[in-house]
């Protein structure tokens, strides 16, 4: 059990234990989508969706949430998060293509709060339109892209 960082020798988890680490300048990237009807999708780009902005709204959420990652996945350090940005871009005909990005200085990375980021704020599109479109699907939740730390650079294929 060894081999995975949160976990001891006897197999119980536990928290990596970063102070000893170097502060370095790390980024994650990571991308999903949330697959709709046509005409959900033209609902939510007309802005005509019953609960309100459905894009502004889920990138509030999906940044609240990257602030928020420690709460929700055990073992996940709380951070000092830099920067978090979210986009959603409505690609024609039927999804919208989510985009976050998370930045700090310091000494663990971010992934998980770009997955989380993502994940939410596809979560969020689905609760304000699941009155009109329950078979949404979310889908493609990935890490694209990390950098800093020891381990270097990382670039999905």
């Amino acid at each position: 059990m060894s081999d995975f960082t949160h976990f001891d020798d006897e197999g119980r988890a536990v928290m990596v234990d970063v102070g000893d680490k170097p502060a370095t300048e790390r980024t994650a990237t990571a991308k999903g989508a949330v697959v709709m009807a046509p005409e959900t999708l033209d609902m939510i780009v007309e802005g005509t969706a019953k609960k309100g902005d459905v894009l502004a709204v889920a990138r509030l959420a999906g940044i609240m949430a990257a602030k928020k990652t420690p709460d929700l996945i055990p073992l996940c350090h709380p951070l000092m998060l830099s920067k978090v940005t979210v986009d959603l871009m409505p690609a024609h005909p039927d999804r919208i293509e989510i985009e976050a990005t998370v930045k700090l200085t310091g000494q663990t990375g971010v992934e998980m709060e770009a997955l989380t980021a993502v994940s939410v704020a596809a979560l969020t599109v689905y609760d304000m339109c699941k009155a009109v479109d329950r078979g949404m699907r979310i889908t493609d939740i990935r890490l694209t892209h990390k950098s800093g730390g020891k381990s270097g650079t990382f670039e999905a294929d």
